[in-house]
């Protein structure tokens, strides 16, 4: 396999990034060039959900200057995101349309989980370190310009993942007018962080242990990285230590910082908000050291280009994070591990004997996993209305690492487990589901129901259980010897769906054990 050139770019909050990766067998990943240039695009678009159109044409002025070091290059294929500026503009397709024909440049937005996502697969590239840090409880911290993910780890899981929106920018267009000098300043930055931190506490913390707290910024990772290629000290940092320093930034000035660390008046600003949301999160936690692994957006969506290109190995399991997400949000609303297991089993068995009737790859048997485990999470707010309670309890809670289109069709999957299956028209009225999504939808839906009603009763009856095709039948043979009156008497309406979307009928043969 010849070498390969890629290109990852970031539209982020305040500044666009294009990073050159080459990619090898040999080498693996390795960065060729790093072209960086500051451009504030998260104050207008929190503000008024909209940028100037000086700001459109300094943007398209920055990508055709990437468009150039690309062409330099001669990068084969490139990726670029746009994140949380350009999610919450109200006209983004408009302006992501316009930024496409001035520059030939294609920009996907892309969700919140997405990119948090892609921000833990360049932390976990950095290998043992990263696998060695989560055995012990480990926080991630990722920092953006409008919002904070912390992401908790137990004994290398990923346990719980939470969005707030107390972004660097965020908190400074919030704060600033309101702060007459610094001290006051970081009070009240203190003080509005310490508000959504003390929630996230009670719902997910508890009793938890956490040691360390791994940060992902564009300001204090900076900083922590060139001070280590200078020797002064490591990307490790005790917490008393950090304390120390942010303490000193309290006493000073902007200006004072700016000239110490030989950085931008802005920046300096911008890195103390850092810094405090870093010291407050490692204090509420109890954390007691922080690690800077140096990554940013850019390493995400090179790594994951690389993984998919076969140039590297993936040597933690991304898939399994996303599972454990699932499975801490339906213990958190008492679902029932032992159903959602056996369910999981018979409808992952009939999804793999009807590959080549259904066209569905990894991902769609990814989703109908987590639409297994989710299955029953609406009965903790209404037992009598299960389905529409567990599609907003899905559709509202972020797993990290699915697209919001993603959660959307889980969502929906759960609903019509519980209901009656509705038709396109209605499925897709106020949403952004297309037409290959909702055929998704409808697929693992009739995979679904047709595996709940093989266990209506509950008692885990079909635990050996083979699925095969014969002509237009699907035929399900179960060794038990349980009585399955149940199972077949109410399987018919479930069957009739499964009919109407594959053309085959399910058909159950039961084999006693002696």
């Amino acid at each position: 396999m010849k070498a390969k050139l890629f290109a990852a770019i970031d539209i982020g909050s305040y500044e666009l990034s294009c990073k050159i990766f080459e990619f090898s067998v040999k080498n693996g990943m390795r960065e060729i060039d790093n072209v960086v240039y500051r451009l504030d695009l998260g104050s207008e678009s929190f503000a008024n959900r909209k940028i100037t159109k000086e700001k459109v044409d300094e943007l398209c002025h920055v990508l055709n200057s990437f468009k150039t070091v690309m062409e330099t290059y001669k990068v084969e294929e490139y990726k670029a995101y746009g994140t949380s500026a350009i999610r919450e503009m109200e006209n983004k397709m408009i302006l992501l349309d316009h930024i496409q024909q001035r520059t030939g440049i294609k920009i996907e937005e892309i969700s919140n989980s997405e990119q948090r996502f892609l921000n833990y697969k360049a932390i976990a590239s950095k290998g043992e370190e990263f696998n060695r840090i989560i055995e012990k409880g480990t926080a991630i911290v990722d920092i953006g310009g409008g919002s904070i993910q912390i992401s908790l780890f137990e004994k290398n899981s990923l346990i719980a993942t939470q969005n707030m929106k107390m972004g660097v920018l965020r908190l400074e267009e919030s704060i600033s007018h309101l702060a007459s000098n610094n001290m006051n300043y970081a009070s009240l930055l203190e003080e509005t962080i310490n508000t959504q931190l003390s929630v996230f506490k009670k719902l997910y913390l508890k009793d938890r242990e956490i040691e360390h707290i791994i940060v992902v910024d564009d300001y204090v990772s900076v900083l922590m990285q060139k001070y280590e290629k200078e020797g002064k000290h490591s990307s490790h940092l005790s917490f008393e230590k950090f304390h120390q320093h942010v303490n000193a930034a309290k006493m000073s000035g902007n200006y004072e910082l700016s000239r110490k660390y030989d950085i931008s008046e802005e920046n300096a600003k911008r890195t103390f908000i850092s810094a405090v949301i870093i010291r407050r999160c490692m204090k509420v936690m109890g954390a007691k050291m922080l690690w800077s692994p140096g990554v940013v957006l850019c390493d995400g969506i090179g790594f994951e280009y690389g993984q998919k290109c076969g140039f590297l190995k993936e040597d933690h399991d991304f898939e399994q994070d996303i599972l454990d997400c699932a499975l801490n949000l339906s213990k958190r609303y008492l679902g029932n591990k032992k159903r959602s297991e056996t369910l999981e089993n018979i409808a992952l068995t009939i999804f793999d004997s009807m590959k080549k009737i259904h066209g569905l790859g990894k991902r769609e048997r990814l989703l109908l996993s987590l639409a297994t485990i989710l299955h029953d999470c609406g009965k903790y707010i209404s037992m009598s209305n299960l389905g529409e309670c567990s599609y907003n309890i899905i559709l509202y809670t972020e797993i990290i690492g699915l697209s919001h289109i993603e959660r959307e069709m889980v969502a929906n999957v759960v609903k019509f487990n519980h209901l009656k299956f509705t038709y396109y028209d209605v499925v897709t009225e106020g949403s952004k589901l297309d037409r290959h999504s909702y055929l998704i939808i409808a697929k693992l839906t009739a995979i679904l129901k047709l595996a709940n009603g093989l266990d209506r009763s509950h008692k885990q009856k079909f635990k050996d259980i083979k699925i095969g095709l014969k002509e237009h039948d699907l035929i399900i043979t179960v060794n038990t010897n349980e009585d399955i009156t149940l199972e077949k008497g109410l399987l018919q309406e479930r069957s009739d769906f499964f009919e109407e979307v594959f053309s085959i009928r399910p058909v159950i043969k039961q084999r006693k054990m002696v």
